[in-house]
């Protein structure tokens, strides 16, 4: 098994998001990068107030290396507007920066897999150096990954789901927090669920645009 040193090493010394996603492209503190097309760094405004933060890329994203812009991407996008929050106005990334997966088939399609453990701490330095560079004033978790990731290992979302939290966690800017569920969790969902699904992501989410 080849050393997992961990994005630490990667990262500059800057508060600069271009050099920050520049640096990223070429990490390798972790194994995800050997399958992964390229590394998908956040986007949006370094003055954004209100950072969202999911699991990881999914397919589309890697191939576009863009984050939230597949079929989650885009219930989200329609859960903001819902919310009245300006995706224009959000800085969205996650909490893994490449894409990992699993083949259906031989040369099937790839099917999104839940990064390990070891592969969340080892990038959590990019998000850290993200939000030192964003400074929000609220951080939304899009999913027990995101939240982990920030919050620790024993965090459940579905305990704290929808609330104004004030971790003691270090976090940069120490931003009012707020877990929610990953877009992605309601299209896996049954099809009869799934309105009033969004209906809870919508009403997280307005929660945190209240805590602006």
């Amino acid at each position: 098994m080849s050393r997992q040193p961990g994005a630490g090493e990667f990262v500059p010394e800057t508060t600069d998001l271009a050099e920050l996603a520049a640096a990223a492209s070429g990490c390798r503190g972790c194994d995800l990068y050997r399958n992964a097309e390229r590394t998908v760094f956040g986007a949006g405004p370094a003055t954004a107030r209100l950072v969202l933060v999911g699991e990881q890329p999914g397919d589309q994203e890697d191939r576009a290396g863009e984050p939230f812009v597949g079929p989650a991407g885009r219930l989200l996008d329609r859960a903001l507007e819902e919310a009245g929050i300006d995706r224009g106005e959000v800085y969205v990334t996650n909490a893994v920066k490449h894409f990992k997966f699993e083949r259906a088939a031989a040369g099937g399609r790839r099917i999104h897999k839940k990064p390990a453990r070891g592969e969340v701490v080892a990038c959590r330095p990019w998000l850290v150096a993200e939000l030192q560079a964003v400074r929000p004033e609220v951080l939304v978790c899009l999913g027990a990954t995101a939240a982990q990731s920030l919050l620790g290992p024993s965090f459940r979302v579905t305990a704290h789901r929808g609330e104004i939290l004030h971790p003691d966690a270090e976090i940069p800017s120490d931003p009012a927090v707020v877990a929610t569920i990953h877009p992605s969790a309601i299209l896996r969902g049954p099809s009869e669920q799934r309105e009033e699904a969004l209906a809870g992501l919508v009403a997280d989410l307005r929660v945190a645009a209240g805590a602006l």
